[in-house]
């Protein structure tokens, strides 16, 4: 009895494995899109920042500014909210605060913590950027259905999903061959 489950086990498992190796070209495949489609979405942001007249905060600054939107967080919190692949969330709030978009100030219950806020600029940018977002939107509307762009973030999010799962299993299960004692 013990081999037939062996058996049905390793059949399964090489059955597995071939639908494995044919996803494999379309999963990096879509890795590598969804890679190029964020960078060229910070791309159409940095566009249309020029187009606003605005040189002095970056695209990805400036998407973070959008998240704060009409909030008070912590850096930790923000960070949580949003994508900033590759960058210092950090680093580019006190870009951000340089520029007067941002305004910091520590809690009154834990010194250690700052919590950060538009200014009345920042918010200014904010909608302006909302206002780019709805001409976005308007445009995409004549390309995609609102159904057919729900189901496109259904399957991103399974990914994110899969990822996550994935990311908090930090070693492959083993697999044990039997042998004779």
């Amino acid at each position: 009895m013990k081999f037939k489950s062996i058996r049905a086990n390793t059949v399964s498992y090489l059955a597995e494995s071939k639908r494995g190796r044919s996803v494999r070209p379309v999963y990096l495949e879509t890795v590598a899109l969804i890679e190029r489609l964020y960078r060229h979405f910070l791309d159409v942001v940095k566009e249309e920042l020029d187009r606003l007249g605005v040189d002095d905060i970056n695209s990805v600054q400036c998407l973070i500014l959008y998240n704060i939107g009409d909030d008070e967080l912590t850096v930790g919190e923000l960070t949580q909210r949003g994508c900033y692949m590759g960058t210092n969330v950090t680093y580019n709030m006190k870009k951000m605060i340089e520029a007067g978009y941002v305004t910091q100030q520590r809690s009154p219950r834990d010194r250690r913590s700052v919590r950060v806020r538009l200014s009345d600029d920042g918010m200014d940018l904010c909608r302006r950027l909302a206002e780019v977002f709805d001409r976005h939107s308007v445009r995409l509307a004549r390309e995609m259905t609102e159904q057919e762009l729900t189901e496109v973030n259904a399957r991103l999010h399974c990914l994110e999903d899969f990822w996550s799962d994935v990311g908090s299993h930090t070693a492959a299960p083993v697999r044990r061959s039997r042998t004779a004692a």
